[in-house]
């Protein structure tokens, strides 16, 4: 989920005002092993329905996801885990797009990538991602979930409330803004994921500075098509980066998967339900590390990887761990990339949120994003966006093997609107 905040600076909020961005998302795996035990080939067969969000804007929000994690992975330790979700950080940022104008408006389209189109365009897209993502597979749950909290003595442009409304439905409720109202917020926040992010904001961060906070929640929840045999985990040595080891608990599975063998790194997506949604695991090859790996990936090579994927009978062994409590100021990231108005309460114009807005100085003072990632052997709870093009190759024998004993990558995503829902690099797993 991800969270947004607006605030006045001086004594009196109507002079300057600051507004307040969240983001939660939620990615859990989960399921009755006696369900979808079938072949990846098998649920590959079944009827997907296409998202039909132009190829241009699916195309531009993949290159804003390598963008944002290359910088985002600047700002973190070598040592981290990192699981943050674009499209929940697109989606908040493209509510703030709408209540903004001038330089700032320019900064936030070049950054998301979103320059060459208009903004109806783009919240058509956002509209039918809302629409359609959590009706892609009936074996999935996905929810896509947009708020708006603003002091009600605030004055908020019609037009703006009215654009969240049909184009995010966005719940959209004016508080009195006390403390206990950070209660309210989190409440909406636990129920829309399911309660695995329960405190998103503190009574602290209600001040008398704050105006607004616009939050988007995402939550997914599938089982793998293909599920691990618990019976065959076993314990196994993972190998950090500094040369340390420890032990993790090692899902293990063979079965028929889509692949890729390239000079780097080895990658197999593993599909949920019907295989619509997918989690792509990237493991690099001795000599490279993932962070490498993750800060070379483009548009263009998430997708020519996509399209030209093997297929065969492949060895999987992944360590079951669990994220949680993680979340991430991503001021300093969107910063880098250019979006440095919007943070500043001399340059941000947001007047199309509050008319006065320049008068008020009202700016961004808070963009955080919580996340929780649950990998075990029946499935994950999580959102994903990929793109298809797979050739079939025969297999050698025996069965190649993906064994994730060492750090390495992840991105789940959605194949026909190749939409990327969670994007992460896995440096120590925290096995259950």
């Amino acid at each position: 989920m991800r969270f947004s905040k607006l605030w006045p600076l001086k004594e009196h909020y109507m002079k300057v005002a600051s507004f307040v961005l969240l983001l939660i998302s939620n990615l859990l795996f989960t399921g009755c092993s006696k369900q979808l035990h079938q072949s990846t080939s098998t649920q590959e067969q079944s009827v997907v329905m296409p998202i039909l969000v132009p190829k241009v804007i699916a195309q531009n929000m993949s290159g804003f996801t390598f963008n944002f994690f290359k910088e985002l992975q600047s700002t973190q330790s070598d040592s981290d885990n990192i699981f943050v979700s674009p499209l929940s950080l697109h989606m908040d940022l493209g509510m703030l797009l709408n209540g903004a104008a001038g330089n700032t408006y320019n900064q936030m389209t070049n950054a998301l990538q979103l320059q060459n189109l208009s903004l109806a365009e783009v919240d058509s897209a956002y509209q039918t991602l809302l629409q359609d993502l959590p009706k892609a597979d009936k074996q999935v749950q996905l929810g896509l979930y947009n708020s708006v909290w603003y002091r009600n003595s605030f004055s908020v442009e019609p037009n703006y409330m009215e654009q969240l409304k049909n184009y995010f439905d966005a719940t959209v409720q004016g508080l009195p803004f006390v403390s206990s109202d950070a209660d309210i917020i989190n409440n909406w926040a636990s129920d829309k994921t399911n309660g695995k992010i329960k405190n998103v904001i503190d009574k602290t961060d209600i001040t008398a500075h704050s105006i607004m906070f616009l939050l988007n929640a995402l939550y997914f929840k599938g089982n793998w098509s293909t599920q691990f045999d618990k019976s065959k985990t076993k314990d196994y040595t993972f190998h950090l980066e500094n040369g340390n080891t420890k032990q993790v608990k090692m899902m293990m599975n063979t079965d028929t998967f889509h692949y890729s063998f390239t000079d780097n790194y080895k990658a197999i997506r593993l599909p949920y339900g019907n295989g619509q949604f997918s989690m792509f695991i990237i493991l690099p090859n001795t000599g490279n590390t993932i962070a490498d790996i993750l800060n070379s990936m483009n548009a263009s090579e998430w997708n020519n990887l996509q399209n030209n994927m093997n297929i065969g009978k492949v060895q999987i062994g992944l360590p079951r761990f669990e994220i949680s409590n993680y979340n991430i100021n991503l001021i300093n990231t969107l910063q880098k990339m250019g979006v440095t108005d919007l943070f500043s309460s001399s340059s941000a114009d947001l007047t199309k949120i509050n008319s006065n807005a320049l008068s008020l100085e009202l700016y961004v003072n808070l963009l955080k994003q919580f996340t929780y990632l649950n990998v075990d052997e029946q499935g994950t709870e999580a959102a994903a966006v990929t793109v298809g093009g797979i050739v079939t190759t025969s297999m050698p024998f025996p069965s190649p093997s993906i064994i994730c004993d060492h750090p390495f990558g992840l991105i789940i995503s959605e194949r026909t609107s190749n939409t990327i829902l969670f994007m992460g690099r896995i440096m120590n797993p925290n096995s259950q």
